[in-house]
């Protein structure tokens, strides 16, 4: 009798683990990982120019960068998770692998986590009271609401217009400045400034952020022109707009190289930085030729390297000066 009691403890244990182990993967899958992900990095490069010397890189601030990352994570996942909310339809067609239309997660779940995390980023920025972490939270949260919810005057993802607005905004202003002032001055309590530094990665993410706007698109004509969402790709053709986003990118690169070269710094972060965007800038153009802007597969792929080449790009911009 001992035995069979802890037989069946130990598999109900088990049952407990696997089931926590599926749903954290389907989490993964349901909040974009590989934006997030990006996000991530873009909090910790824009936090690492407000760093004026060696000593800078102290638990004070890695506790003011984890007061960045956490609310913004539960809002990263709010917006991931409500344009799959209202895109559920769609992405029968576009997008069918995702938890909600393949049904690994369940609809009522689904909003379940949305609601509650916009709730629990906008508790934790206020009980930080960081005001650029308060308002980057509000003025990301905002726009991409506007952008999924399918409502009366909403559901401005129908727009590519507006679209690429709001991820330009997002990802070249509202990010790497609001990360910068909540470092410089929440919490090493420093005066208001905008180095060179941060005005090179502003010029960089608007280009690049511009790219990835048209670029995500391409992969999902079919099902935006179904539901009547006129994108840029499905108005002009995906091949015009696949090399339109590849100029973008290229045009990114180029503007970070200089920017390296020229930096007032020792040589060795010069070589780095300059070298290091001419090796992406190499990859991405060297990748272009084995897209199949007709496949959505390929060009989703392709849509994959593109964040991953702004991994990278995160790091060495942290380093220009």
């Amino acid at each position: 009798m001992p035995s069979f009691d802890y037989e069946s403890y130990a598999s109900s244990l088990k049952h407990f683990f696997n089931s926590v182990k599926t749903f954290l993967v389907t989490l993964y899958y349901f909040c974009y990982p590989y934006s997030m992900i990006a996000r991530t990095l873009s909090t910790i490069s824009a936090s690492l120019l407000a760093v004026e010397k060696f000593s800078d890189i102290s638990p004070l601030f890695f506790i003011g960068l984890l007061q960045v990352l956490v609310p913004h994570f539960l809002l990263d996942l709010y917006i991931n998770g409500v344009n799959q909310v209202f895109d559920f339809e769609i992405d029968k067609i576009n997008k069918p692998y995702l938890p909600l239309p393949s049904g690994k997660l369940s609809f009522t779940n689904a909003v379940f986590i949305v609601v509650s995390s916009a709730i629990l980023s906008f508790l934790l920025s206020s009980i930080i009271g960081s005001q650029p972490l308060i308002w980057s939270i509000v003025l990301c949260f905002l726009p991409w609401t506007g952008y999924s919810i399918n409502v009366p005057l909403l559901r401005w993802k129908r727009y590519p217009l507006l679209t690429a607005i709001f991820m330009v905004s997002c990802w070249a202003f509202i990010f790497p400045i609001t990360f910068f002032l909540h470092m410089q001055t929440f919490v090493f309590k420093r005066s208001y400034i905008f180095p060179r530094s941060l005005m090179v990665s502003i010029v960089f993410l608007s280009l690049y952020s511009m790219g990835i706007a048209l670029a995500k698109d391409i992969p999902d004509i079919e099902g935006d022109k179904k539901f009547g969402i006129h994108s840029f790709s499905a108005r002009v053709g995906s091949k015009q707009v696949f090399w339109v986003c590849v100029s973008l990118f290229e045009m990114a690169f180029g503007v970070a190289f200089v920017a390296g070269v020229l930096s007032p710094t020792c040589l060795w972060i010069k070589i780095i930085t300059s070298l290091g965007h001419v090796c992406l800038a190499s990859i991405l153009m060297y990748q272009t030729k084995y897209v199949d802007v007709t496949s959505p597969a390929s060009t989703r792929s392709f849509y994959i390297l593109i964040w991953k080449l702004l991994y990278a790009a995160y790091f060495l911009l942290a380093f220009i000066r």
